[in-house]
């Protein structure tokens, strides 16, 4: 907790009026936040967070929660006994892997973030792709990263055919601060577990919001020296992963912030989710705090 009594109040209050060009710009504005990694384990972290998105529902700006729940979907299989399978970063979901997803993510990840923002003075409500009929899914085809004729299986994990915020943004509009397990339902009324980053983007885009965030465990995108690249276009984008700047874990984050940027999202934040209070900081300062990707 940094100390802030010794700032006189004059100076809190140059400190407020500095948001004030910012807080005009996205007033009434969509912000989708991907809240996953360090931010989402540390409790000071999560305190937070939860100040930051009340702060920014209260000054007219709409936060839409999208979370992740990894590390917890680990935990909660090894308790079972089931060990946690992965194929090209993709988590292999059979039907008792996806149960335990669902009540991971939908119930205990998603009912700590609505009751943190709660707490914090914020009117929080926890969702899945099922509510309103939000996230329609179908199974994803992993084609082999070698050879693209080889498909590997990897259960029910889906990927989105259709989003209809329609749930969304009646909540948004009233007041509420939607919180979203990135679970999505098939044809069948089947389950399936989606990537977060890959909701986020989707969701950012059907709701052409001013800006997608995405909170990670890095400093943003590194160049190969590991020196922070806080300004890209889709295009420099392109070439860092032709040369390989960009790979692994960062590919689906970066690949669907992309996206977002090229279908109307005016501009897709990837953030330092371990910095303090890194939301506010992103959204009403000029400090960069990770990578900013512009449309063009």
């Amino acid at each position: 907790m940094t100390d802030v009594s010794s700032i006189a109040p004059r100076d809190k209050a140059e400190i407020l009026a500095q948001a004030l060009p910012y807080i005009r710009q996205f007033h009434g504005k969509t912000m989708v936040i991907k809240y996953g990694g360090n931010a989402m384990t540390d409790p000071a972290l999560q305190a937070d967070f939860a100040e930051d998105v009340v702060l920014l529902k209260l000054v007219g700006i709409n936060p839409i929660v999208v979370h992740g729940g990894g590390p917890q979907i680990e935990t909660a299989l090894n308790r079972l006994g089931k060990k946690g399978e992965f194929i090209q970063g993709m988590r292999v979901t059979d039907a008792e892997t996806m149960e335990v997803v669902e009540w991971v993510l939908a119930g205990e990840v998603q009912q700590d973030i609505v009751g943190l923002i709660n707490q914090a003075g914020g009117k929080a409500v926890g969702l899945t792709g099922r509510d309103g009929g939000m996230i329609r899914a179908k199974k994803l085809k992993l084609l082999d990263v070698a050879d693209a004729s080889k498909e590997h299986d990897v259960g029910q994990v889906g990927e989105i055919v259709s989003i209809d915020p329609s749930l969304v943004k009646a909540l948004q509009d009233d007041a509420f601060i939607p919180v979203i397990s990135p679970i999505g339902f098939g044809e069948n009324n089947e389950s399936y577990n989606i990537n977060a980053d890959v909701v986020a983007a989707k969701l950012a885009t059907v709701l052409k919001a001013e800006k997608l965030m995405m909170l990670t465990n890095i400093s943003g995108v590194l160049d190969k020296q590991g020196q922070l690249l806080t300004d890209l276009t889709a295009r420099q984008i392109d070439a860092l992963f032709a040369d390989g700047t960009i790979s692994g874990g960062m590919m689906p984050k970066i690949s669907g912030a992309l996206d977002a940027a090229k279908s109307g999202v005016n501009s897709v934040h990837i953030i330092d989710g371990r910095v303090p209070h890194a939301l506010l900081l992103e959204v009403l300062t000029d400090q960069a705090f990770g990578t900013m990707i512009r449309s063009h």
